[in-house]
């Protein structure tokens, strides 16, 4: 593979120099590994430069008519700021390179000039020139990425749910917090009719874009699978056998996936491998919910998933979350744990649902302090506060 091109204007208002540059360089020239333009003052180096702003290197003597090469200098950042300069003066002009020197020059030489001192320097100069280039190369894909992430955490912003006014039946309320820009994390909370309420909590294995758009992917199908819902676990068995198609990476989401019936209170689920959620009595006293026995979600086609019931009393509330809460650490690698989420829980029983997942988020975030995140962290809290059969006296 060829060297890239490198492009270098020469500034002397010397006549013969053009001829012993070309002379000096031919083999290089000839191979396309260098190529020179030449100006006789600072005002025609600036003219040359705009016309050509892929120069890399300009290589100028300080005494010129017209314009000289200090104030050529201090143009050139103007002009382009990513061109490197030589400064050419003479033997033992100090002052002269000083300036130069001040004004941004990357080196200098003396006349008369050592060609092969200046095959050095040009050297030298092209080498930084290229690492400059590749930092900015870096710098603006970074810029890039980060312009496409923003996006993508838009998009995954604006599909969440919004947020659900408190009924005399129920109270819903849901926090995310993403480790990144864009998380592998997700809620959503939606009527099937005007008496049932389904909640989802969800992580996806892995962090970034291709868990984030997996989550995406899982809650369009799963809001797809509600056309034809018959149960939690039903709906499940549909994602899971698309999931599991096309799916060389071998992605897996864990999920849970309840109905609440606020007319009697019943409530209805099925668990792929997900946390275990919490039932808060009004009293303070816990109950983790019963596992389904199911496999997490994209391992294995045709699978059949199981569903329970429970039966919720009025002022009992579902506390959903993700492994970003208990496995959340310190800066001494402890993890915040099972029982302190359980020990805040009861703590904050009789508190309304958004206390207690703000609540929540605040316990992990003063655990942690200081120490980076990890993992998305999620949590969703639902409330019965009344069934329609007791609000209509049956």
């Amino acid at each position: 593979m060829n060297a890239p091109l490198v492009r270098v204007l020469v500034v002397d208002d010397e006549e013969d120099l053009e001829l012993l540059v070309r002379q000096k360089f031919r083999r290089r020239i000839r191979k396309k590994e260098l190529d020179f333009l030449f100006a006789h003052n600072g005002m025609e180096a600036l003219h040359i430069l705009e016309a050509n702003p892929d120069v890399h290197l300009v290589l100028s003597d300080i005494n010129m008519p017209v314009m000289d090469g200090l104030t050529l200098l201090s143009r050139l950042a103007v002009v382009n700021p990513d061109v490197q300069a030589v400064i050419v003066s003479a033997y033992g002009d100090m002052a002269n390179i000083r300036t130069a020197m001040n004004r941004g020059a990357f080196d200098f030489l003396t006349k008369p000039i050592d060609f092969n001192d200046l095959s050095i320097t040009i050297e030298k100069t092209i080498k930084h020139v290229q690492v400059m280039q590749s930092a900015t190369e870096s710098r603006d894909r970074l810029v890039a990425i980060k312009q496409e992430l923003e996006v993508a955490r838009q998009v995954q912003d604006a599909v969440q749910p919004k947020a659900l006014p408190d009924t005399e039946t129920h109270q819903v309320s849901a926090l995310i917090l993403p480790a990144r820009e864009i998380g592998g994390d997700f809620y959503d909370y939606f009527y099937l009719d005007d008496s049932h309420l389904g909640i989802v909590i969800a992580d996806v294995a892995g962090k970034g874009v291709p868990a984030a758009l997996f989550t995406m992917v899982t809650r369009a199908l799963l809001k797809a699978s509600l056309q034809s819902f018959r149960s939690p676990s039903h709906c499940l068995s549909l994602v899971n056998d698309l999931v599991c198609e096309d799916n060389e990476a071998c992605t897996f989401i864990t999920l849970f996936f309840g109905v609440l019936d606020f007319g009697v209170g019943k409530f209805e689920y099925s668990n792929a491998g997900h946390n275990p959620p919490r039932l808060i009595h009004p009293n303070g006293e816990l109950e983790e919910l019963p596992t389904t026995g199911n496999l997490v979600l994209g391992i294995l086609a045709g699978h059949e998933f199981n569903d329970t019931q429970i039966q919720l009393n009025p002022g009992d509330t579902l506390f959903l979350y993700t492994d970003g809460v208990t496995e959340a650490e310190d800066a001494r690698s402890e993890e915040f744990g099972e029982e302190r989420l359980d020990r805040k829980l009861s703590e904050m029983s009789s508190g309304s649902v958004q206390e207690i997942a703000e609540g929540v988020m605040l316990a992990v975030r003063e655990f942690v302090a200081d120490a980076p995140q990890s993992d998305d962290i999620t949590c969703l809290a639902v409330r019965l506060q009344s069934t329609l059969d007791t609000i209509s006296g049956n």
